[in-house]
């Protein structure tokens, strides 16, 4: 079977893709070399739903029980587990991980942030926009009893601190 041409190499286009090889093959990004640094990374995403929906999760009479600190126990522990839920990423011993869900009456829904921490030799962007994904979610299955059309909206990074390719700030 004919392979296609390799994209990773640059084009002149963009830097080349660090996850395929030369011959075009996903592979594992090889981080031995690099030095331990600290490095953080935040995201966010919302969850979109009708106000009476939004007032059940405030008022904590969700049937499933107390729907944000569930959401927030999910995205934790799915930072953790990142990696084996993304092939090619480096399993990391993370410092810290936060999750803060806000509700918000003028979407109406939730807004989901992750923040992620480690010292290490690789960034934690995947283990933050996991965690902001498995919270969106865990509200939606919380809620999808109530409400079907929930919507998962945005999640995208919103921040990137440390590492050689310094600090990235959505918007910048």
């Amino acid at each position: 079977m004919a392979r296609k041409p390799s994209k990773a190499r640059s084009s002149g286009s963009g830097p080349a893709l660090t996850h395929i090889d030369a011959k075009g093959d996903a592979r594992m990004v090889d981080v031995s070399a690099k030095p331990a640094t600290g490095r953080t990374a935040v995201a966010e995403g919302r969850v979109v739903m009708s106000k009476a929906t939004l007032d059940l999760i405030a008022s904590g009479q969700a049937k499933k029980g107390d729907v944000l600190a569930t959401a927030r126990i999910a995205g934790i522990m799915a930072a953790k587990r990142t990696s084996e839920l993304i092939p090619l990423c480096h399993p990391l011993a993370l410092s810290k991980v936060t999750i803060d869900i806000e509700t918000d009456g003028k979407l109406p829904g939730c807004i989901v942030r992750a923040s992620v921490k480690v010292t290490g030799p690789t960034g934690v962007e995947m283990e933050a926009l996991t965690a902001v994904s498995v919270a969106c979610l865990t509200i939606y299955d919380m809620i999808k009893a109530v409400e079907r059309g929930v919507r998962i909206e945005g999640i995208h990074l919103v921040e990137k601190i440390g590492g050689k390719s310094g600090h990235y700030r959505a918007g910048d």
